[in-house]
Order: C-alpha cells, then structure tokens, then sequence
C-alpha cells in the first residue's frame, strides 16, 4: 500500500514527519512522492499563524481531490491544526478521514487502520510526548544535515502564541537519548546537527531541574564524524554566561546564535507577556559578540501587535539600526484565539501593520547587504548543497552563518569539483542582501 505525505510549517513539524514515516514503512507500507498513485495521503498540518492555517486548509483541499481522481482511500490530517481544531475539522471538513493531535504521532497505524475500515477518527493523546532516539525514522533532509529536537512543548506563556495551548508544557529528552540519536546520525553520514526544540535555552529544566543546553552541547561535541552543530530557537532569559563558553570554546559549534526577539519596546515587551527587557537584551548581545568571535545573529520581530504605538515602532527600528543583526525575519501580528492578545484592545488596522512591516524589512535589507559587503576578501568554509542546473559551475551552500532553509546561501563560481555534503573553503566576492557570491580557494 502507498502513502503520500506533506509536511507544512516549521523543522519541529518536519521531525513529527519524520517519524511517522519511519512507523509507516516499519509496517510495510511504501512511500511515494506522487499523490495520485498513494492509497494514504496525510498532512501535517501548521496553525501557528493565520497564514499558516490558509496553507494547510487549501492543501488538504487540494489532496481531497485525489480520492476522486486518483487512488485515495483515507486523507489524514495530522498535526498543529489537527490538535486545535479537530472537532471543527472533522465536523466541517467532510474530505477528512482521521485528525491526528501532535501528541499522538505514535497512533498514525492506528488511524490507516480505522479508516480503511470505513471510521472516522479523532486520535489525540493524552499526554506531552516526544520521540526516542530507538523511534524509527525516515529523513526527508538532505544526506549531510539533520534536525535533532532535543524537546518538546514550551513553558512560555507568550500573549500571542498558540503553541504552548497546542503543543503543551516542555518534556526533553534524556542528555543520552540524545547523544545516541546524533551518534547513529553521523554513522549515516550527517555532518551537521541542528537542534531545536520551541526554547532550546530552556532545554533540561523539567529533567535536571535547571536549563541544561551546555551540559547536552559539551556531551554532543564528542561525538565523531559531526563538524557543524547549529543551535536554534534560543530565548534570552537562558542564554547564560556558561552556554556563551561553551558556544565560544568549541570548534564543532556554529558561532551562530538564534534570538527570536520579538520586539524591542519594553512597553510592547510586557503586553507580549516577554521576560526581556530592552537593556538586558542589548547587554545580552554586547556579552555574545565580546565572547564569540564572529558571530552571526538572527531574530525574528512581530510588528503590528495591539497597541503598537508609531512611538514603539521607531524604537524596534532604531533598535535594528544599532544592533546591526544578521539575519531577521518579521512577521505581521496574527490575532489567535484563546491567546490573551486575542481579546487585547487597540487591534491594529491590517494595512498600518503591513507598512510597518515593509518598513522594517526595507531597514532590515540595507543592513544586511552592508553586513554581507563588509564580509568580501573574508575567507569562509562552506558545505555544498547543490549545484546549479542550468549553470553547471555553479555551486550553492552555506557557511556557518547560515541556517538551512531560513538563511540566504553563497554562490560558488566556476566551481566543477565540488560534491553535495563537502567541505570547501572560498574567498568571498560579493555581499548581497541575501547572499554571498565567492570563489572556492
């Protein structure tokens, strides 16, 4: 029997993927990337904006269509919008065969089986839980990289973010578990180890009773084989002096830090229910680029959340325009319900929302072609990703700056010999906004 899957939203989501593939195929069944031939197709779905509600709706949709067209027997929809909405879902989405809740990833069998037989399930677990490294697993990443959630859930309590009602409080995985999973990884031949998790900094409390991020990275460094290992999704509270050392003192680490920020008005600060302050923040940064040497800093920002003065928004600009970041992604505020902003006063009109966020985007772009400019003659080693189809010498990749998928890439020119997943050192040509063009050394 053949199953067809899409996977939506952010890495976390891709692992939950991930896992329920190597469960599938563990059972026999075979996997397929064309939907019209698959018996089975699912979706693991995003709700974490609205945006990312629309995408995952009109997929399902969309994959609706083949149990007319095609050979589906059983449309499964799995995931983030699943575990929120699934009585809705069910109730109003008639092309949908089972929901599947975040917590129950384990019960995909399960719900093949139900509605095969004809059953319309609603499988939602009963408690947090998260993968083993002994879990079976089928990566969807290319060969050389490899995401590693070392937990799941958040303690945060965020006035605009669902995910805490979604995926539920933090559980981490044992510092072992771990280790074994990185451990068979690099024996499969990945070379980079991303880990992630909704607050990596806060990773270990709920087991070793403080934040245990350092103590998993000086364990993981050991393992052989692994030259990169990239650390996202990190909020500042934990960000602690000890976790700043080690990032500094080990080669196998990306100088590389992951600060989702959100924004830089204390005011708009404390209505996002954020522990952060403008100041320490800034102190936070000063102490990481002090210590780390070359760093490269990414942060994401909400503009447009309730309430957001004109006043607010010019110091979240001149709060860019002085830290220089990286990377940064912004986001326009998405109203979610049952979150405190949700029922905030002064929602903002959609369209003062979107200006704010060009406005910011546009900052954001000089700043980081200016960064990338400052980078040219600057030698740098990359990890080939692909080359360029239509200009074979041309190969793309990324240094340690960049994150996959979320991060611009640098070009290689006149480069026939590289391979995807080497190693290669370049000089550095160009800086654009995005990325880099250079030469292989």
């Amino acid at each position: 029997m053949k199953v067809g899957f899409v996977s939506l939203g952010c890495a976390k989501n891709l692992v939950d993927t991930e896992v329920m593939l190597g469960i599938m195929q563990r059972h026999g069944l075979e996997l397929t990337a064309n939907p019209s031939e698959a018996e089975i197709l699912i979706v693991n779905t995003c709700a974490f904006i609205a945006s990312a509600k629309e995408e995952s709706i009109t997929t399902i949709l969309n994959l609706a269509d083949y149990k007319e067209n095609g050979q589906c027997r059983s449309l499964i929809v799995a995931g983030c919008l699943g575990q929120r909405y699934r009585k809705e879902l069910l109730d109003e989405m008639p092309e949908a065969d089972a929901i599947i809740g975040t917590n129950a990833w384990h019960r995909i069998m399960e719900a093949i089986e139900e509605t095969l037989k004809g059953r319309r399930v609603i499988l939602i677990g009963d408690r947090e839980t998260i993968y083993d490294a002994k879990t079976p697993r089928i990566r969807t990443t290319p060969d050389y990289t490899a995401y590693v959630k070392i937990a799941e859930g958040c303690d945060h309590r965020c006035a605009f973010c669902a995910i805490p009602l979604i995926r539920g409080r933090q559980i981490s995985r044992p510092i072992e578990d771990i280790r074994a999973e990185v451990e068979r990884l690099s024996a499969e031949g990945v070379k980079e180890i991303n880990l992630i998790a909704q607050d990596t900094t806060n990773y270990g409390r709920d087991l070793y009773k403080a934040p245990s991020l350092a103590r998993l990275l000086r364990e993981l460094v050991k393992v052989d084989g692994v030259k990169w290992i990239r650390v996202l999704y990190s909020y500042p509270q934990n960000f602690t002096d000890e976790l700043i050392d080690v990032m500094a003192s080990e080669e196998k680490i990306c100088n590389y830090v992951d600060l989702p920020l959100q924004h830089a008005a204390d005011s708009v600060l404390r209505r996002m229910h954020r522990p952060d302050r403008r100041a320490d923040i800034e102190n936070l940064l000063s102490k990481i680029r002090r210590r780390i040497p070359n760093v490269a800093i990414r942060s994401t920002f909400i503009v447009g959340f309730p309430g957001e003065t004109d006043e607010e928004f010019q110091q979240l600009k001149e709060f860019l325009t002085a830290q220089r970041l990286d990377h940064v992604g912004v986001f326009v505020y998405s109203p979610e319900e049952d979150t405190p902003a949700y029922s905030m006063p002064d929602q903002l009109d959609e369209g003062i929302a979107q200006e704010r966020y060009h406005e910011l985007m546009s900052l954001q772009s000089q700043i980081s072609q200016e960064i990338n400019e400052a980078l040219e003659g600057r030698e740098l080693e990359i990890l080939i990703e692909g080359r360029d189809e239509e200009v074979p010498d041309i190969t793309a990749g990324r240094s340690y700056r960049e994150a996959p998928e979320v991060d611009g890439q640098v070009y290689i020119e006149g480069d026939r010999r590289s391979r995807e997943g080497d190693f290669v050192k370049v000089k550095v040509l160009a800086g654009f906004v995005y990325d880099l063009a250079a030469e292989r050394i």
